[in-house]
Formats: structure tokens, sequence, C-alpha cells
């Protein structure tokens, strides 16, 4: 990997913007996404590793539950787009935190460079702008690859009642660009989180980086969807991946 950071500095990602911008208060909003982190490092096998790549690392999150769960390391790459995210991240000697952009095809190419036993990954790559392209760099440096991502089934109602399509695609299209670079076991979860008031709930949205950072509706049509929204919780789907690379 390149260890200069100044080419990321500028990144314009806009669901890395999002994170960077409410990285001081993500802890606060990311109940699923530490669900989904427990549940994905429950399915990696418990050995000690020479290397794990965590891919989008976010505040830490992988890193925390390997240590919970007895996973072993020698080195952990801690890797994400925002420089914000990784000075959250806990800070230890086997750690190396490093900015990666998993869009950028110079930065994916430096990747491939050098080898790892295993790339974790949880729930950051379904903003890829291309899954195949950035898979077919990261099945060239690691046999083995654990990961979990959002689906468009997250905040189905709030599509359906907005008339607004998801910004992520749905599992069968996450499965179809695995099955061209790996061997993969799938399992699909689905999450309902619960609110006290829908206030609360659409200030989760803004502040959980599980949007992306995209803005379909003006504040008139935003208001209109909290006060016809049915349900006192929000949906998630997640695309849960066990794979071997095809090629490394």
């Amino acid at each position: 990997m390149n260890h200069e950071s100044d080419q990321y500095s500028n990144n314009k990602n806009k669901p890395i913007k999002e994170f960077s911008r409410f990285a001081y208060e993500y802890n606060s909003y990311n109940q699923i996404q530490a669900i989904v982190a427990n549940e994905l490092v429950n399915m990696i096998e418990k050995r000690e590793y020479s290397s794990i790549v965590d891919i989008g690392c976010g505040t830490g999150a992988v890193y925390k539950n390997c240590i919970e769960h007895g996973i072993y390391f020698s080195k952990f790459y801690a890797t994400d787009g925002s420089i914000d995210m990784l000075e959250q991240h806990p800070k230890s000697t086997e750690i190396q935190k490093q900015l990666f952009d998993f869009n950028s095809e110079s930065n994916c190419l430096d990747f491939t460079k050098n080898r790892y036993d295993l790339l974790v990954s949880s729930s950051a790559l379904q903003w890829c702008s291309s899954l195949k392209n950035t898979l077919s760099y990261l099945s060239k440096c690691s046999k083995y690859l654990t990961a979990s991502l959002f689906t468009n089934s997250t905040f189905k109602t709030i599509h359906q009642i907005s008339n607004i399509n998801s910004p992520i695609q749905s599992s069968q299209d996450f499965m179809q660009a695995f099955n061209m670079y790996y061997d993969a076991i799938y399992e699909v979860r689905s999450y309902k989180l619960y609110f006290k008031t829908k206030e609360e709930m659409f200030r989760y949205i803004k502040h959980s980086g599980v949007s992306g950072g995209k803005q379909h509706m003006s504040y008139k049509e935003t208001k209109s969807l909290i006060a016809n929204y049915p349900y006192d919780y929000l949906e998630f789907e997640v695309l849960f991946v066990n794979a071997k690379s095809k090629i490394c």
C-alpha cells in the first residue's frame, strides 16, 4: 500500500464525505453498524493471522471485535478514505493506519503490490462506484475476504413512500460481482431499529452515514415523509460474504 497521505486528503467521494462530517458523533449513531461488525467478525476463523486488512475501517469496530473474539494478528492495517475516521480508530503497536480509496484505480493498483492473510470489510463496500472493479483488485492480494454490505432494502419503506431509488445495489447485484472473482458463501440478514419519535429516526438517518450522504428530498418533502411514515422503526438489510479468491 502507498503510505503517502496527501494524495487522499481531498477525497470527494460522497459516502466518505458524510462519514467524515460526523466522525466525532459517529459512535453515537452506529448501532446497526456495530451489530453488523460483531456478527461479521464472528464469521472469521479464530486463529493467528500474520496480517489483516480492514477496508473502510471507520472508528475501529472490526479491530475491537477481533480483540474481543480472540482473533490474533501480527499486523492490522486500518484503511479508510477519511482522515477523521482514522484519527478516531484505536492506536496500537500492531496497527498501521492508511488512507485508502477503494474507488481509486491508482490506490487499488498500489494495494495489489502486497499480500495479506485476510481482508475484512464491514458496511463499506456497498459504496464502491464499481464493486466489480474493486473486487478485481482485492482478489489479487489476499486469498480470503470476509465482508458485509448494506443492500437496497435498507430504508425500503422510505424509498417506496418517497418514490426514490436506493443509492445502494441489491444483494443479487452484489453476489454477481463477487462471483466473478470469488467462490463465496452468502447470507442475507434483516434488522429493525426502533425509535421513540420520528424526529429521532430521521436524525439517525442523517448522522449514521447509512444514507451515503445522498440528498434526495427537500425540507418540505422530508417533513411530509416524517408525518406519513407508518412505522416506529427503520429497516436494514445486510449481505454477509465469506469468500475465497479464484485468482490469488
